[in-house]
């Protein structure tokens, strides 16, 4: 059985084809925007154009246009090709990333909006140890206390953190999605978004 898996909740641009828990196929560009441009032609250059039986794409949290464009892509191409569709929270991506290189729990450190952080713990079995937050950095480094650190701000909190941080740079890779542990897997196609919404509606 063949899945595609597809991430477009950061600043990659990021699709991998697999056959089994073997990746057999794969395209990650590191673009900052334009991922509604990228995704298709990227998935139409793998194997096959990237038909498959299963895709599983990224809810969040991340950038909000990215992971709207990622799951917009996921559910057209479900109905085009009869594929079973589910998502994943990207910090579990993150989490799996880090935990094939390092054994113990590790918290994630990503960039959020307005200045702020995605954060979430995750156990030594890549299980969340607590809820993702988007929190200000000076908030983020008060919330987290594992000695390794992942994600896209990770060098960024070992600086500013009081105790001592191995961070591990990692950016979501889609080549990485069959490391996520099943039960983190779910067909409620609903982003995360990680923090509340920057509009409000109207107080009555």
């Amino acid at each position: 059985m063949r899945m595609l898996a597809i991430d477009t909740s950061g600043e990659a641009c990021s699709v991998a084809l697999f056959e089994g828990d073997r990746v057999i196929d794969g395209r990650h560009e590191t673009i900052g925007r334009g991922h509604a441009e990228r995704l298709v032609p990227m998935i139409s250059q793998l194997q096959g154009h990237g038909q498959c039986d299963e895709i599983l794409v990224s809810l969040g949290p991340g950038s909000f246009t990215g992971v709207r464009i990622g799951l917009a892509t996921a559910r057209a191409l479900g109905i085009a090709w009869d594929a079973r569709v589910s998502g994943y929270p990207t910090l579990s991506l993150i989490a799996a990333m880090a935990q094939a290189e390092i054994a113990g729990p590790v918290d994630i450190c990503m960039n959020g909006g307005h200045g702020e952080w995605f954060i979430q713990s995750f156990d030594a079995g890549g299980l969340p140890a607590s809820e993702a937050m988007s929190r200000t950095p000076e908030e983020a480094v008060i919330a987290l206390a594992a000695a390794n650190v992942a994600g896209n701000r990770a060098s960024e909190f070992a600086r500013i953190a009081a105790h001592e941080v191995r961070p591990m740079e990692i950016v979501a890779d889609a080549g990485f999605a069959h490391a996520i542990p099943e039960c983190l897997r779910t067909k409620v196609l609903t982003p995360i978004y990680g923090r509340s919404p920057d509009a409000k509606a109207p107080a009555k």
